[in-house]
């Protein structure tokens, strides 16, 4: 069956895949979002519950998503996704959990450049300290024999900065000078 001439005059984005014989086009369905009681809005589609120690996420009627309350970067990856997917705006995020926009940007920056795992990877941490025990003890042994920092350091390839700030946290001791 071919449909009517009529229906070329109607524009594409209001065409429907099929058509009734009384020439109707057909309404996309509107889904009507009912939320639970208690829930904390987000925005009209989007919203959250706290319940004993776990939030659930509910767009429409459907819970999509929940984590402890303790976990953070639980809650980063999915307010970001969220962000992402065009769920919720920035400002929403905000306005909802109370948490800062450069927070919700460094988390969606987060989610962009390294994906879901970006959440849960390690933190890179420091390398070993420049001044291990051997190191602080030659040093000591060093200062014992009434040399200067500023040659330690020079002897040694390290700043001197490195070795006044380790005087004055406790770390090394200068040698207390005689009175004649």
């Amino acid at each position: 069956m071919q449909p009517p001439q009529e229906f070329d005059k109607i524009p594409v984005y209001q065409r429907s895949a099929g058509y009734s014989l009384n020439r109707s086009i057909a309404m996309p369905q509107l889904q009507l979002p009912i939320f639970p009681e208690g829930m904390t809005l987000i925005n009209g589609n989007l919203g959250f519950i706290k319940r004993d120690q776990t939030i659930t996420y509910i767009y429409g009627s459907l819970p999509v998503f929940s984590h402890d309350i303790d976990d953070m970067r639980t809650f980063r990856m999915i307010t970001s996704q969220l962000y992402i997917n065009g769920s919720a705006s920035q400002a929403e995020i905000c306005r909802a959990f109370g948490v800062s926009k450069i927070s919700v940007m460094r988390s969606v920056k987060v989610y962009r450049e390294k994906g879901i795992g970006g959440f849960f990877a390690e933190a890179n941490r420091r390398g070993a300290a420049v001044l291990t025990p051997p190191i602080l003890a030659e040093i000591q042994a060093l200062l014992d024999s009434n040399r200067s920092i500023p040659e330690i350091a020079g002897d040694l390839n390290f700043k001197a900065d490195t070795l006044h700030k380790a005087v004055r946290a406790g770390k090394l001791h200068k040698p207390q000078k005689k009175k004649t």
